[in-house]
């Protein structure tokens, strides 16, 4: 008999997110091997070949081993901060009063467009590092801070900057119908045009694309504006998710499902057309409940509604300096489940393979022979403490393709 060559065998571990199991549960007193970057080897112990070798073995004596987690929606590239909306909300002030008023997005626009890309870079690392430490090891960052062609362009080459920097999975989204741009006040049309015509093309053109998002809402852009801006990326290839729902029901649900959409975001006001159509298209549902905490909302997403309909349901924190300042996936898990009535259980995949589904990425997310070898170790031993604890380290270890890396 062939002797078995790895890279890595973790033992004696309490595998959850297994591929296959109804439950996404436990596998106890378990063993993964992983060669070449990818899931090579599961099962319990007592089936672990004879003739394997590792050129590293790890015990973990117990501990909680899971998929790599995947943060499917920030705005972690920014400039400066807005503490100060956060102060003019606690008195009295809407978030809508706050756009309308020259601050939100656009208030982040003037910061992001003053920095420099090292100043960028500068000042999202660490926050990058941040979701990495909670055991992050796929990320979506988004534009949309910069509304001109080469802020925007900024934004994602610090993006792609802070992938190789962490060697994680870094996926960019252009949010181009973000806000409407202060120099446009007054000429709408114009710039919707811009973001279809120049902007997108050139950008998608340079690499710096893998998807295509936009805020559907009444202050920021119609069904119609995000129409056009997701025929364009159909023509260039390129999948598309939206911000749906978030203030009111705009349609933006069903009007992403339409193109095929990853995800459809926020959802608070999501209603059974939008519900229907996402289930056909299999259309992700991201829950931001960051946002919904910061912003004190009380209009829940309909959450028993979207299990009925067997739309898959991922959890993201939305790190973003207005609305969600949240620097831990787990403290989202734990919101979603207090909040919005997750069980840990759906809570685990929504920041794992729903998640990943939410980015399109197929090779990740679950423990499965072939799938990526992202994987992190905890401090824990059950799942429903990932989600129990609020706040801490629970992290042990984060291994990346199968190699340990600091975090």
């Amino acid at each position: 008999m062939s002797a078995l060559h790895w890279d890595l065998l973790l033992t004696h571990a309490t595998l959850a997110g297994c591929a296959g199991d109804a439950s996404f549960g436990l596998l106890e007193n378990a063993a993964l091997a992983c060669a070449d970057g990818r899931i090579a080897w599961i099962g319990p112990m007592h089936d672990l070949p004879v003739n394997a070798q590792a050129a590293r073995v790890e015990d973990l004596a117990g501990a909680l081993l899971t998929p790599g987690l995947v943060d499917c929606h920030t705005h972690l590239v920014f400039g400066g901060n807005r503490a100060n909306e956060f102060d003019m909300r606690l008195n009295g002030a809407s978030y809508e009063q706050i756009a309308r008023a020259g601050g939100g997005i656009v208030s982040s626009v003037r910061a992001t467009r003053a920095a420099s890309e090292d100043a960028l870079f500068a000042q999202s690392l660490p926050r990058a590092r941040a979701l990495l430490a909670d055991g992050v090891t796929t990320l979506e960052v988004k534009s949309g801070y910069g509304l001109d062609i080469e802020t925007e362009r900024r934004m994602l080459r610090v993006a792609r900057r802070i992938g190789a920097e962490l060697g994680i999975t870094v996926r960019t989204s252009f949010l181009g119908l973000h806000a409407l741009p202060p120099e446009y006040r007054e000429r709408r049309d114009d710039y919707v045009a811009l973001v279809c015509d120049e902007m997108l093309p050139a950008l998608a053109a340079e690499g710096l694309v893998d998807a295509v998002d936009a805020f559907c809402e009444r202050i920021a852009f119609t069904p119609a504006e995000t129409r056009r801006l997701f025929e364009r990326a159909q023509q260039l290839g390129l999948p598309v998710k939206l911000h749906a729902e978030q203030l009111s029901d705009q349609g933006g649900a069903a009007l992403v499902a339409s193109f095929d959409g990853l995800s459809a975001d926020h959802l608070e006001h999501l209603g059974e057309t939008g519900i229907a159509a996402m289930a056909e298209a299999g259309t992700v549902a991201v829950l931001l409940p960051g946002a919904f905490y910061a912003l004190r909302e009380t209009q829940l997403p309909p959450v028993a509604a979207l299990r009925a309909h067997g739309v898959p349901i991922a959890i993201a924190t939305d790190c973003n300096p207005g609305t969600s300042p949240l620097l831990s996936l787990r403290l989202a898990a734990n919101m979603a489940c207090t909040l919005f009535r997750l069980t840990p259980d759906e809570a685990l995949r929504a920041i794992t393979a729903n998640a990943a589904r939410a980015l399109g990425l197929a090779d990740r997310g679950a423990l499965a022979v072939g799938q990526r070898a992202d994987l992190v170790s905890w401090h824990a031993r059950q799942p429903a403490e990932l989600c129990y604890w609020i706040g801490g380290s629970l992290v042990r270890q984060v291994y990346v393709a199968g190699q340990s890396v600091a975090s």
